[in-house]
């Protein structure tokens, strides 16, 4: 088109030197991916020629060295000072007039393209920006809704002086790019109306853990800002790439996030800069909090979108490339845009196999809680910031505490010890940094900054799953290091124990042979935390307790929807660690007491002297008393294979005391659409009863495997209640009793032809448990998470000796 300008249509990855990361990306996307379908608006850069041009032509360079060489950048009064200068010299320098004409000349293009009311997003796009090693996250300036010819050349003089704000120079010294050598390009594309729609960021891997077989979306209502800068708790969603791919289409696991407010545009405008069309928050409704943000089918979409970058650059590199992106919903036309992919610059550039662990070995009075970033610990004194001018009385080492971060703090975010912040999502500039430093954050953490004080010592954990704690006082932890490559693996097949979703990523690396035991309970206590007769029986429950289970389910269509997809959803994320590895779900084990303190589950349980051994499991299933309620449980696990297409999902039969009540869950679940050997199901059950053992023949006659409950055969064998304090002294897995009832158990199952599996405590607790299962030759031993590499290595030895590898 011009000297200056080039449209994306010209440009690709190859042109960063000349048009900055961001650009270069939108036109490789737009050349490459809108016949695929990926919707990119059009638009041109201004390339890094036009900067050094304008820079020259207004005789800057000179001033901007004398300002900048020498410069000590730990000096935050200093930065500040000196980045205000550099900015003002910037911003006074004229456009040259062929330089404008280019511009103005694209410009009347895209009104050709788009109509003559388009409004204009106006983007910096820095030459080093998106490199593998620095993600140049947010550093530069954008500017939104821009109209008319005076504000667009308004913006872009602005976009070019952005590369001297306080957190841009940090930046570039930090990474040790030279300040007179990065570039600005701008980006001059249309507008996606997304301050009437949504917005967010996406990635092609789970953030916190590296997980690659996710995308994870993070979204909002209004402008991308409030995502990025943390303002808000946003929506989250992930999708789950290999079944993504064998053409199944449904959301893995989903969060409502608060959305407490929406970045809008007014129709004022601000006379000292006339390029920036004020932008405001407005408080989102009741309405607009209570349900996603986006539909299930936009986030198919963009679950396409992502796997589709993702899988152009991957191609492109000759090597897998998981990819940073941003996206935007447009209120006008509905569609879905993509509007920046990049380098994702943290858990991709990892090298090696050495897994780091971090382990809390003491807890502490819980403080504030929120959305870990990241998997290890940090600890120090509260340093409250509430503003930038307060940031120089920061110290290193300290836990640096705020209702949220901009760029500007990225000089103090890297000596702390932690990060925690009021606002934000897992996608938020404190979250993203953060993990860039390679610290632990805590952020959307209500309350941080009154309740956490100045000088508190403080233990800061993202090392429990998705939730971080902040714990009061300096807690005891300790990080284990563990080359996986040098990990043999041994012919015993070594599974995992887990119940909570939230755990499950950061477990993925572990180099199991599937999940032995994924409990219901956890996700039913925790997420759902309704009774579900209640969910299906609303009108049988008091006043207050049915509008708090409207409340708890009115993000979905009903109460029982809210049920099988939340179940669907927790169930899934646990089987997508392993797929396609089996994982083996247990169906509901509550005991009635357990039951009843659910929300609304006094209405429909039984008081019991003994739920021990009284209403639980397979008894349950098909009485009348709760008939319906395993109706729904088996209409999410048919979502999980069906639907969601974890057909490694096996399901697994609780307390099943006799043979005829098996064959009646049996047919139970046919009814529900849960038939046995039909698209692949297999149906194993709990050999935990005597019974189960003494007629393990018949038994196999109807299960496809057993999986030993050594806590519970423990104690019926015995007699012994493993609730009572006052007989604790006689449970002991290890009784001779015991044992021969697990020998027999898995003598059985081999005579049968059928899977033997433990799942119990024992094998975690006692290494000469485990020893004494591998010389019994069983299939598979199910371990507590933590339990699992030391266990491994004990099999590996003991196989050695026995002559198996």
């Amino acid at each position: 088109m011009g000297r200056y300008v080039k449209w994306f249509r010209e440009i690709g990855i190859e042109d960063v030197a000349e048009v900055g990361g961001k650009n270069a990306s939108l036109g490789e996307m737009y050349r490459n991916l809108t016949e695929e379908g990926v919707r990119v608006p059009n638009g041109f850069a201004v390339t890094a020629d036009a900067y050094r041009y304008v820079l020259e032509a207004g005789g800057a360079w000179e001033k901007l060295h004398a300002l900048l060489d020498g410069l000590d950048y730990d000096d935050v009064k200093a930065l500040q000072e000196r980045g205000a200068a550099c900015r003002e010299i910037v911003r006074s320098c004229e456009i040259p007039d062929d330089l404008e004409a280019e511009i103005l000349e694209g410009y009347e293009a895209l009104k050709k393209e788009y109509g003559d009311d388009v409004s204009l997003a106006v983007r910096s796009s820095a030459t080093a920006e998106d490199s593998p090693e620095a993600s140049f996250a947010g550093q530069n300036d954008t500017y939104l809704n821009i109209r008319g010819e005076e504000a667009l050349l308004d913006a872009y003089r602005r976009c070019l002086a952005s590369n001297f704000t306080d957190r841009s120079l940090h930046y570039k010294h930090d990474n040790g790019f030279d300040w007179a050598k990065v570039y600005l390009s701008v980006v001059v594309m249309k507008m996606v109306r997304s301050d009437i729609g949504a917005s967010g960021v996406m990635f092609s891997l789970d953030t916190e853990t590296g997980f690659r077989d996710v995308v994870f979306i993070n979204g909002a209502l209004g402008l991308g800002e409030n995502v990025v800068q943390g303002t808000i708790d946003p929506d989250s969603f992930y999708v789950h790439k290999p079944t993504f791919n064998k053409g199944y289409r449904a959301v893995l696991k989903r969060r409502l996030g608060k959305k407490e407010l929406k970045m809008v545009f007014t129709h004022e405008l601000n006379t000292d800069n006339i390029a920036v069309e004020y932008t405001k928050n407005v408080e989102t409704s009741e309405e607009e909090r209570a349900h996603f943000c986006i539909t299930d089918n936009d986030v198919m979409t963009l679950a396409d979108y992502a796997i589709k970058v993702e899988g152009h650059y991957s191609k492109k590199a000759g090597r897998d490339k998981p990819m940073d992106m941003e996206w935007a919903k447009d209120g006008i036309d509905g569609q879905l845009y993509m509007v920046q992919a990049r380098p994702e610059t943290v858990q991709s550039q990892k090298k090696g196999s050495v897994l780091e662990i971090y382990r809390l070995e003491e807890r502490g009075e819980v403080l504030v809680t929120g959305r870990a970033v990241g998997t290890k610990i940090g600890r120090g004194k509260v340093h409250v910031i509430h503003s930038l001018e307060e940031l120089d009385t920061f110290r290193p080492g300290e836990v640096l505490v705020a209702e949220t971060t901009t760029p500007d703090w990225e000089p103090v975010m890297k000596i702390a010890a932690a990060v925690v912040t009021e606002k934000g999502g897992r996608t938020c500039h404190a979250a993203i940094v953060s993990r860039e430093l390679g610290i632990p954050a805590v952020v959307g953490a209500d309350g941080a900054t009154q309740r956490l004080k100045d000088g508190m010592e403080v233990t800061v954990s993202c090392a429990e799953g998705e939730t971080g704690y902040v714990y009061k006082g300096l807690l005891d932890f300790e990080i284990e290091e563990i080359d996986l490559s040098k990990l043999p693996r041994p012919k015993t097949a070594i599974m995992m124990n887990l119940g909570n979703p939230d755990l499950a990523f950061s477990l993925a690396h572990l180099p199991v042979d599937g999940i032995g035991l994924a409990r219901m309970e956890f996700i039913i206590n925790e997420y759902i935390k309704a009774h579900p007769m209640a969910l299906k029986h609303p009108e049988k429950v008091d006043e207050e307790t049915r509008k708090a289970l409207q409340d708890l389910s009115r993000a979905y269509g009903s109460m029982t929807e809210f049920f099988v997809k939340t179940l669907s959803e927790g169930v899934a994320t646990i089987a997508a660690t392993v797929y396609p590895r089996p994982c083996v779900v247990r169906m509901s084990d509550f005991k009635s007491n357990e039951y009843a303190s659910l929300m609304g589950g006094k209405y429909f349980e039984p008081e019991e002297d003994n739920p021990m051994i009284g209403f639980r499991g397979a008894a349950r299933y098909a009485h009348p008393a709760y008939e319906e309620g395993f109706a729904l449980e088996c209409a999410a696990m048919k979502r999980v294979r069906d639907t969601m297409g974890f057909t490694n999902v096996i399901l697994m039969i609780p307390f099943c005391r006799r043979v005829e009540e098996g064959e009646k869950v049996l047919e139970t679940m046919a009814r529900h659409g849960l038939k046995r050997g039909e698209n692949g199901l297999e149906i194993y059950v709990m050999c935990e009863i005597p019974n189960n053992v003494i007629l393990i023949d018949d038994f196999a006659k109807i299960f496809d495997g057993f999986s030993i409950g050594s806590n519970d055969l423990t104690q019926l064998t015995l007699g012994v209640d493993r609730d009572s304090r006052i007989v604790a002294f006689d449970y002991d897995e290890r009784d001779p009793g015991v044992m021969k009832m697990i020998e027999t158990a898995v003598e059985g199952a081999r005579r049968n032809g059928r899977h033997s599996g433990i799942c119990g405590q024992a094998p975690s607790d006692y290494p000469e448990v485990a020893e004494f299962l591998v010389k019994l030759g069983i299939d598979s031993m199910s371990l507590n998470p933590d339990s699992v590499l030391k266990t491994i290595r004990d099999v590996v030895e003991l196989e050695k000796k026995l002559g198996r590898i």
